[in-house]
């Protein structure tokens, strides 16, 4: 418990020093381009997101067990550069279509490669590499342990990526699911991540910064790496299905309008917000 409470501390100190750095060169022209304005009309930097994402990394890797550091600094590190670049290059006008899986096959029909296509390439084959860094067993176990390795790992970073349009809202449901996660032996791997979603949390709330593509995919992808160190081949592939299933659904249905609609998760959602 002492090495947990460790890294979460490690974490919240990290994070809030870089949101220190991030808010200090918001409005320079240099940070121009990471500025955005959120739903409710105001102004905000996405700088937040490489902070995380760098905080949640580090931590991730210093507390993950024997043989998973290299996978965590790995997969952590990935979908922060991707996701980052995608909270860039699909700022552009000519990507403003190519959203959701939808938007990214259109794209590609159409012959061209968006920039949402390019970071699931990147956080894809950083599953993949994860599956092989951890690898378990041999043969088919090995096999299929590496595809719920690859799944959970690129699964989750998308499906905290498609909960960030409303503030808090990502850092909620990673820091939820990171507190759900410390137990075991591989709980450590997400101590540090714990911290640094709590510690960026406040900041994001009020509405100063936006975790953007960088940072909820770092995160979601060392949460989906920590579900799939987990030793029940069973869970693992319980929490895959879950998950594929909310990102299916997320193409027809609204996450906002189903949360609005549930007076539990309205509530929870709207805590901490400031009002619009």
């Amino acid at each position: 418990m002492t090495s947990r409470l460790a890294l979460a501390a490690a974490g919240a100190v990290l994070a809030r020093a870089g949101l220190a750095g991030a808010l200090a060169v918001a409005d320079r022209p240099a940070a121009a381009r990471w500025r955005r304005t959120n739903y409710a009309g105001r102004p905000l930097t996405l700088l937040g997101g490489p902070v995380l994402a760098a905080a949640a990394t580090a931590t991730s890797a210093a507390g993950a067990p024997a043989g998973w550091g290299p996978a965590a600094a790995l997969v952590g590190t990935v979908s922060g550069l991707v996701g980052g670049y995608d909270d860039l290059a699909g700022a552009r006008p000519d990507q403003a279509r190519d959203k959701g899986l939808a938007g990214h096959l259109a794209a590609l029909r159409a012959g061209r490669v968006s920039a949402g296509a390019v970071k699931v390439a990147g956080i894809g084959a950083a599953g993949v590499a994860a599956a092989v860094l951890t690898r378990r067993g041999s043969g088919t176990t090995a096999v299929v342990d590496g595809v719920l390795t690859t799944g959970l790992v690129a699964g989750t970073a998308n499906l905290v990526n498609l909960l960030d349009l409303r503030p808090g809202r990502a850092a909620k449901a990673g820091s939820l699911l990171a507190a759900g996660l410390l137990a075991g032996p591989a709980g450590p791997l997400v101590a540090g991540p714990l911290g640094a979603s709590l510690a960026v949390l406040p900041t994001d709330l009020d509405e100063r910064v936006m975790l953007g593509d960088a940072g909820a995919n770092a995160l979601g992808a060392v949460l989906g790496l920590r579900l799939a160190a987990g030793r029940s081949r069973a869970v693992r592939t319980a929490a895959l299905a879950l998950i594929t299933g909310l990102t299916l659904a997320s193409e027809k249905v609204s996450f906002t309008r189903v949360i609005e609609s549930t007076p539990v998760l309205r509530e929870v959602d709207r805590l901490g917000r400031r009002t619009p």
